[in-house]
């Protein structure tokens, strides 16, 4: 696990570091907001598709040979970005890294693999908690490394302004150290069936098939969003993280134009945001839900949202920036992980992969559309405009959380 631990780590270290500076690198590109979006979205997008076909390759050919192509891939993105002369090959170096992001599944698929039953919810917070800080320390130090111009002190004494080149180049190398970590001392944890074995179990897949068309089989996913409650949850879940991409996707536009704030200023804020989140998720969500349960945390959750959308254009000092990011990070926090946990005790043991599956496309489409979206208030009528229309979304959340609230107190009240 600790093998694991480091690889992830250091991959995401790359990863951080990039984040607060991928607007900037675009508005140096002279992209339009609308055009940043793009391409933040450009990667979830890819990931959104891609994401399936890696689990299933993991589980085909190992987790090890995943991860290792994940790696080469964002070193590759990662080059990109430090060398690219036109806002396109930033968006190809975003799509890439998310088309070839297959370590978010390897790596779960991984933990599942080296750990039992009763020590796999720990397994999936140490790896939750290598994400987490890898996040925050790569966010705190990437801007920092911008405004630090290391490129004029080593390569070009004459380059001035904001350095886009060497932090991209750093990400790169922390992804090949953990290419060659993995290669030389990470074992592989799948079990990889023989080619007989493999062959046996897709005619059976096969068999399994037939006489049921594509309507059929449409029919039989969505089959979930019929059981009581679990549709207006899948809508909740959509609805959280398509508000909250209004403010993963804006945030470092919004500064700028507000306060004239660099990369340095928003990778802090961002740094800033992963603290809270880490300390609502791994110290309060616990004993929250115990106390509360989670329909009452997802009416909680709602209210901090929308009270943090609402707080961001009426911003005019630091302190108050820093309540309002937090209270969407507290809020995201506690409410993602609640609605996760109450979509599998709303569905029944037979559903529920196919639930889950339902709410991860629900959350990757929203990851999708809530960029795009916000791109286009903020360039269209104003970098105030994605935080108005996210607390008016929130409103929305806050009546159908308490809704739902009320049907599940009701089905638990009949039990």
């Amino acid at each position: 696990m600790a093998r694991l631990f480091t690889c992830i780590f250091i991959d995401l270290l790359g990863f951080g570091l990039i984040v607060p500076l991928l607007t900037f690198m675009a508005l140096r590109l002279e992209a339009s907001p609308l055009e940043v979006t793009v391409m933040i979205a450009s990667y979830s997008l890819m990931q959104l598709f891609a994401a399936p076909l890696w689990g299933r390759a993991s589980d085909r050919w190992g987790r090890k040979p995943v991860l290792l192509i994940s790696f080469a891939a964002t070193t590759t993105a990662f080059l990109m970005l430090a060398f690219a002369q036109s806002f396109w090959v930033l968006v190809a170096a975003r799509a890439l890294a998310g088309a070839l992001s297959g370590d978010l599944s390897a790596a779960p698929a991984y933990v599942a693999d080296i750990t039992t039953p009763e020590r796999r919810a720990r397994g999936m917070g140490i790896l939750g908690a290598a994400f987490a800080m890898s996040f925050i320390v790569g966010a705190s130090f990437g801007g920092y490394l911008s405004e630090l111009n290391v490129t004029a002190m080593l390569f070009d004494e004459t380059a001035t302004g904001p350095d886009y080149f060497f932090p991209p180049l750093l990400a790169a190398s922390f992804s090949m150290t953990a290419f060659f970590f993995a290669l030389f001392f990470l074992p592989e944890s799948h079990k990889i069936s023989s080619k007989a074995e493999r062959v046996a179990a897709a005619d059976a897949a096969r068999a399994s098939a037939l006489g049921r068309s594509l309507v059929d089989r449409m029919i039989e996913s969505l089959r979930a969003l019929y059981y009581p409650n679990l549709a207006l949850v899948t809508v909740i879940l959509f609805l959280v993280g398509f508000v909250f991409a209004h403010m993963e996707s804006t945030l470092a536009l919004w500064a700028d134009v507000a306060f004239g704030w660099e990369a340095r200023e928003v990778g802090y804020l961002f740094a800033f945001a992963g603290v809270v989140a880490v300390i609502f998720q791994a110290g309060l969500l616990g004993p929250l839900t115990r106390r509360f349960g989670e329909a009452r945390l997802i009416v909680f959750s709602s209210i901090l949202l929308g009270v943090g959308m609402a707080l961001v254009p009426s911003a005019t000092t630091v302190t108050q920036v820093l309540l309002a990011i937090a209270c969407l990070a507290a809020g995201f926090g506690l409410g993602n992980p609640s609605i996760q946990s109450l979509i599998t005790q709303l569905s029944r043991p037979e559903i529920a992969g196919v639930a889950l599956g339902m709410g991860q496309a629900a959350s990757s489409l929203a990851r999708v559309v809530g960029p795009l979206w916000a791109g286009f208030l903020f360039q269209k009528i104003g970098p105030d405009w994605p935080y108005i229309a996210g607390a008016c979304f929130m409103a929305v959340v806050f009546f159908l959380a308490e809704n739902l609230r009320r049907r599940v107190q009701t089905a638990d009240d009949a039990v």
